[in-house]
């Protein structure tokens, strides 16, 4: 499946609340649910960086970014 960059942001936030989940209450599902979360963000990141011939690492940050301070994204 082709993923957009909106797409991995959507991954990426889904992670983050997965792993928001995991420490308001630590235990196997919830660590689970943050794993998986994290590791299909990490699957679309790879494919969408090799589809467009960007790097994994820049890719990936531009995504957490946009996650983790989407103020600067508007400036």
């Amino acid at each position: 499946m082709a993923h957009t960059f909106e797409d991995l942001v959507e991954l990426e936030r889904l992670a983050e609340e997965a792993h928001a989940a995991y420490t308001a209450s630590p235990d196997a599902d919830t660590r689970a649910a943050w794993r998986d979360a994290a590791d299909t963000f990490q699957a679309a990141v790879v494919e969408y960086a090799a589809a467009e011939g960007k790097s994994r690492y820049e890719v990936e940050m531009a995504a957490k970014k946009a996650v983790r301070h989407p103020e600067t994204e508007a400036a």
